[in-house]
This record gives C-alpha cells, sequence and structure tokens, in this order.
C-alpha cells in the first residue's frame, strides 16, 4: 500500500508538472520559459521538477507527447480508393494543426509542435532526419496499401511530408499566409507524378550473413505501439529489428525483407529516452495520429513500432546498444530462429531461413 501511495504521488507531480509547463510554454515560449516558475505553478520545488524531468527540452518534449497522446482522433473505417485521396485526406488531418486566430505566438507553436530552437545539437538534428526517414516508410506503407500495383512510394512520401512541413514553417513565421485547401489538394496531385520509385539498395547484396540460432523468445511487455496507440504485442512471429537512432532509416529493410502479411516489429533504442526517445514518441505518435484518421487499421496490422532504452535491448539479447546499433531477430514459434548485426541486419535473418528451407527441399 505505501508503494501504491508512493507512485500515485509521483503520478500527481508528474501531471502537476506537465500543466504547469504547458501554461509556461503557452505564454512564454520554449526559449524564455523558466524551469523555476514551471514550478512555481506547479506549487512545487525546483527540485521537484528535475526529479521527474532531467531538462527544459525533455519537459518541453514531454508536454508535446503528452498534448499527441490527449487529442482525438476519428479513425477511418475504410481505405482511400487511391493515393490521391489518401494524401488528401492525410493532408487534411496534418493541417488541422495550424494555429488558430486567437493563439497566441507562443501559443501556436506549441499547437504545430514546434521544434525551432529545441533540438539545435548535432545529435537532436542528426535523430531528426532519421526520424523523418522513418515517417516517410510508414506514410508509404499506407499509400502502397492503396495502390499496390504502382509499388514503392517513399519518394512519394517524402514529397508529400515535405509540403506539409513546410506549411508548418510559413504557419509559425507568417500566421494566416496561404490557403490550407490549396495545399490539400496540391499533396493529391503528387500522387501523378512519376518519381520512378524502386527498392534496390546497394548494401543488401554485400550483408553479412545471420546466425541461425535456436533460443527461447520471451516477447518484451509494458511497450505501446506507437502507430496503432495501444499496448504492443511483440509475441508473434516475424521480423524484430532492434535500430539505434542513427540507423532509422534501415527500418525499410525490414518492411521489404519480410514475407506478405508478416509482423515486423521496429524496435528503437536509445540510452536518452527523456528526450531522443521522447522525441522518436512525438514524431512518430504524431504522425500516427494522422495516418489513423486516412487508412484502416489493417494497414498497419503487420507493423510495430516501439521505443525504449537498454533493457529493451537486453531483454531482446542486444548487448551495449548505441546509436549505430542495427540488429535483428527472426521469431518463429516461440523461438529465435535467426540473429543478425550490422548493416542490412533484417535482411539477412529472412534470407538465412529461405536459404535454410531451400536446404530442406533439395
Amino acid at each position: 500500500m505505501v508503494r501504491l501511495t508512493r507512485i500515485q504521488q509521483q503520478a500527481r507531480t508528474r501531471a502537476a508538472v506537465l500543466s504547469a509547463a504547458r501554461d509556461e510554454f503557452t505564454e512564454h515560449g520554449y526559449a524564455l520559459a523558466k524551469v523555476d516558475r514551471i514550478a512555481e505553478r506547479a506549487e512545487l520545488t525546483r527540485g521537484a521538477v528535475y526529479s521527474n524531468f532531467p531538462s527544459k527540452r525533455a519537459l518541453y518534449l514531454a508536454v508535446l507527447v503528452a498534448m499527441v497522446e490527449r487529442a482525438s482522433t476519428v479513425e477511418a473505417a475504410a481505405r482511400p480508393a487511391s493515393a490521391q485521396d489518401a494524401l488528401e485526406g492525410f493532408a487534411r488531418a496534418w493541417l488541422e494543426r495550424l494555429p488558430l486566430a486567437g493563439d497566441t505566438a507562443a501559443g501556436g507553436r506549441l499547437r504545430l509542435r514546434s521544434l525551432a530552437g529545441v533540438v539545435d545539437d548535432d545529435r537532436g538534428r542528426a535523430a531528426l532526419a532519421q526520424i523523418a526517414r522513418l515517417e516517410s516508410l510508414l506514410l508509404a506503407v499506407g499509400l502502397e496499401s492503396c495502390e499496390p500495383a504502382a509499388g514503392r512510394r517513399v519518394r512519394l512520401a517524402e514529397l508529400a511530408l515535405t509540403l506539409l512541413a513546410g506549411s508548418s514553417l510559413v504557419a509559425e513565421l507568417a500566421p494566416g499566409f496561404g490557403d490550407p485547401f490549396d495545399r490539400t489538394r496540391a499533396c493529391g496531385h503528387l500522387a501523378r507524378l512519376d518519381l520512378d520509385d524502386a527498392w534496390a539498395p546497394p548494401h543488401l547484396p554485400f550483408a553479412g550473413p545471420a546466425e541461425a540460432v535456436d533460443e527461447p523468445y520471451v516477447a518484451p511487455d509494458g511497450l505501446v505501439d506507437l502507430i496503432g496507440g495501444e499496448p504492443a504485442d511483440l509475441g508473434a512471429d516475424g521480423v524484430v529489428a532492434v535500430l539505434g537512432l542513427e540507423r532509422l532509416a534501415a527500418a525499410e529493410d525490414a518492411v521489404r525483407a519480410a514475407a506478405p502479411g508478416e509482423q515486423v516489429t521496429l524496435a528503437i533504442v536509445t540510452d536518452d529516452p527523456a528526450e531522443t526517445g521522447s522525441l522518436v514518441r512525438l514524431r512518430v505518435s504524431d504522425l500516427a495520429k494522422c495516418l489513423r484518421a486516412v487508412f484502416p487499421a489493417d494497414a498497419w496490422r503487420r507493423l510495430r513500432v516501439v521505443v525504449g532504452d537498454a533493457a529493451l535491448a537486453d531483454a531482446l539479447g542486444i548487448a551495449s546498444p548505441g546509436d549505430a546499433t542495427e540488429a535483428a531477430l527472426l521469431v518463429r514459434g516461440g523461438a529465435v530462429a535467426a540473429r543478425g548485426t550490422g548493416v542490412g541486419a533484417a535482411h539477412a535473418v529472412v534470407a538465412t531461413e529461405q536459404r535454410a528451407e531451400r536446404g530442406a527441399g533439395a
């Protein structure tokens, strides 16, 4: 009972800090916000704030994550008829974050999930570039589900996200400029472009071989799937790709290597869950809200994205994870059937199984 009370008190303190921080960031913006004022608003000490959030940036990101998680979403019941329809629907959902007429400048930036002046170090900027690659892949998976015969749509997704990110930046610097309905239609028209998109990465033929193993597999629990926003069930057969922040672009290796319909889990690991981990949660969860407004749940049934620290990597049998981590597991019947590490690891574990099946059939 004492432990439960302590946990409840910690949850109340954290909630009070987040509420006070949101008010502070709405009034003053990130740069001018003061942790002392946040503590005063929450009727707590400065130490109590820092015991829950190690930095002002971690607190700001936590506020944005909480905003995204609380935002309601009307989820799509039917798949869009075409990639053009899907992109227009996605753009409408994205542009709902544009500041309202009564928003202050600081409040508008918060509504936009602005990271200007927040993520300004080399590691954070590099992480954002990798997260953008992951975002493009996730949108592309939805677009490809609309028109499977059209093939890969990652370049199309990149263009659409670039247009929408530019709209957010313009709304931050010059609010009220431009017509969001024009931008929505423009996103849809991008689907007509012939981008000659193909999946032919030059590194895969040189990927190191994976190791065929037969190890017990205990699926990590207590994780949330950032795409579905629900507890993640990682116990099914499939590919588990363990990726550090520098290797998020390798997520596509896992998605393309897996057999159609097979579960793919992207387990993103970081040694800084309060800042870089929250950055991943923010961007992927925010994108997923827009995706779920356009695509039905079955478009994402095979794909899971989870974020954790060294404990998650350890549970998956990956020692000493870092930003450059790229590893993969092939799960079969509650056991790990293959392990791979290094560039192309997900491709390698699937290829190991395929070679074994060919050998058995010879």
